[in-house]
């Protein structure tokens, strides 16, 4: 489960940056796919960030997939760093590589901020900077603010027992739009699908009396329609003559199992995205926004809280499996400041 035309400057030596419609026709053979940033909530970058915003007291972080809520009257601001690489992607079901992008790599900087409106409703933002950059070829990087990410959490029901342990029932709701004005034409280089997303998700935790938890969570998202800066496109074995292209929606599923020991919280993360609808990459084609991109991914973290309300983060993930993606590997860093007004 994520945009109109900002090129950035033409200045490095040996790399051009094409108008949208030269390069759909054009460049076939110099692209891949992106990295899954199809959907912003939760793409890695948003959904580090939330897993950022950490409650005053232990370092038990409120992320929008967990078992956890900020207590009431806590602000949380926090800042994360994420460099995300694959120089193997799948072309539909067919893995490659791509001598004319080499390896593609995405950093970005993203600013959060949350809020405990009550006990059982807290509510989040960010908002990242992204850079993308292939080491071959002729594709110029991109960068620039992507989406801003706004959602809502809300504990439905919960039961707490000292020797059962604690079971809670959570729903959210999220929404993303594009700040900047950025072209969703030009994957893998694309920071984004220039697109607005809305997602409604359900989350089941448990956490066991001694020091393990476990959480079940699956999304549905809404992707609106992203317009192109041409006025004809072809994808999935069609011909449209129109700018407007109709974006699949998406449902992901999330199980994290891990270690709640006061300060210190180590979760692992089995997440899955399905695209529903979406055609596969042409072969030796560049890939389209609307291309279907499934993937299964692991991820893990360690996050601690540290003194004067400060919380640190480190996370790394892995992409195992997918289709017109990349097989990515991301690494994550951050930190984050909570006050209880």
């Amino acid at each position: 489960m994520s945009d109109p035309i900002l090129f950035a400057p033409v200045g490095v030596k040996g790399k051009y940056h094409p108008p949208t419609d030269v390069a759909q026709q054009q460049w076939h053979s110099y692209i891949g796919p992106t990295p899954d940033r199809r959907v912003v909530m939760p793409s890695r970058t948003a959904r580090a960030a939330m897993l950022l915003l950490l409650s005053i007291s232990p370092a038990a972080a409120q992320s929008i997939d967990d078992g956890l809520m900020m207590p009431k009257g806590t602000l949380s601001l926090g800042v994360l760093y994420a460099h995300d690489s694959w120089d193997e992607y799948w072309e539909g079901p067919l893995k490659r590589t791509n001598g004319n992008i080499g390896t593609l790599s995405a950093q970005s900087v993203t600013g959060m901020v949350g809020y405990g409106l009550a006990d059982r409703l807290s509510v989040m933002a960010s908002l990242p900077y992204v850079k993308t950059h292939a080491s071959q070829g002729v594709l110029h990087d991109e960068s620039g603010f992507q989406d801003i990410t706004i959602a809502a959490k809300l504990r439905l029901a919960g039961a707490r027992s000292e020797t059962r342990g604690a079971l809670g029932l959570f729903v959210a709701g999220t929404g993303a739009v594009p700040v900047s004005d950025y072209t969703p034409d030009f994957y893998p280089l694309s920071i984004g699908t220039g697109g607005g997303r809305a997602s409604v998700r359900v989350t089941v935790s448990y956490k066991s009396p001694s020091l393990w938890f476990v959480n079940a969570s699956s999304a549905y998202t809404f992707c609106s329609n992203v317009k192109l800066n041409r006025s004809s496109y072809y994808t999935d074995g069609r011909l449209y003559l129109t700018n407007e292209v109709a974006m699949p929606n998406v449902i992901d599923y999330t199980l994290t199992t891990g270690l709640d020991r006061g300060r210190l919280r180590i979760p692992v993360s089995l997440v899955q995205q399905r695209t529903l609808g979406g055609g596969d990459i042409r072969r030796q084609d560049m890939p389209f926004v609307s291309n279907r991109m499934n993937f299964t991914r692991v991820d893990g973290s360690v996050m601690y809280a540290l003194p004067g309300n400060f919380s640190a983060r480190l996370g790394a993930a892995r992409v195992i499996g997918g289709r017109n993606v990349g097989q990515s590997t991301t690494f994550t860093t951050g930190v984050s400041y909570a006050h209880q007004f």
